[in-house]
């Protein structure tokens, strides 16, 4: 349960600085933000093109992760139900 919180914050947080950092990159560095990429502004290409895309990775990331901690807690379960049928038999 722990490490599904903490893989949830991650994602979280990693969502927020994504959200957060165009606007404060926006009025921190206005110059960069007016670069042209691909006849974008940076500011533009990021909002258009590249945040979906990371939220998509975000997204992948915390499928695969959470999958893997249910697997990892169901086997660790069905050990535990292994151990008590054997002290069962004992």
């Amino acid at each position: 349960m722990a490490r599904q919180l903490k893989l949830s914050i991650a994602c979280a947080l990693t969502f927020l600085i994504a959200l957060l950092g165009l606007p404060l990159a926006n009025y921190f560095a206005p110059d960069l933000m007016a670069t042209r990429i691909f006849g974008f502004t940076l500011t533009w290409f990021v909002l258009g093109v590249a945040f979906f895309p990371f939220v998509w990775i975000i997204s992948y990331v915390f499928i695969r992760r959470s999958i893997a901690l249910e697997r990892s807690e169901v086997t660790e379960v069905e050990r535990e139900k292994g151990r008590e049928g054997e002290r069962g038999n004992l």
